[in-house]
């Protein structure tokens, strides 16, 4: 089963040097380095010939600690960078909640 990856550019409408995972980064880095041996892990696996229910046991595994990381990530936007748009009012807020529903549909999607 293939799946088509989207690159869509960006152009950031503000300073983002105040990001709303900053309290969360430490553990939102430890879980991705997690991720990331389990990644390896599922390669360690498909090279050692390993049953393929086994690794696709660990395939969703890790996809769904990947979604908690993306999740945890929504949060931390909604209730920081959206909240934050949202008390300024006009454009500002626009943006943010598009921005926001965009990526609620690339999670869903996924």
């Amino acid at each position: 089963m293939a799946t088509r990856m989207q690159h869509t550019e960006h152009a950031p409408t503000e300073d983002h040097s105040a990001h709303g995972y900053l309290g969360n980064k430490d553990a939102l880095l430890t879980r991705l380095r997690k991720i990331e041996g389990q990644v390896r892990g599922v390669a360690r696996m498909i090279d050692g010939d390993t049953y393929c229910i086994d690794v696709l046991t660990q395939v969703a595994a890790t996809t769904r600690a990947l979604e908690a990381v993306a999740l945890a990530l929504l949060e931390d936007h909604l209730t920081h960078c959206v909240a934050e748009a949202t008390a300024q009012g006009g454009s500002v807020a626009e943006e943010k909640l598009r921005e926001a529903s965009a990526a609620i549909a690339r999670l869903v999607r996924s």
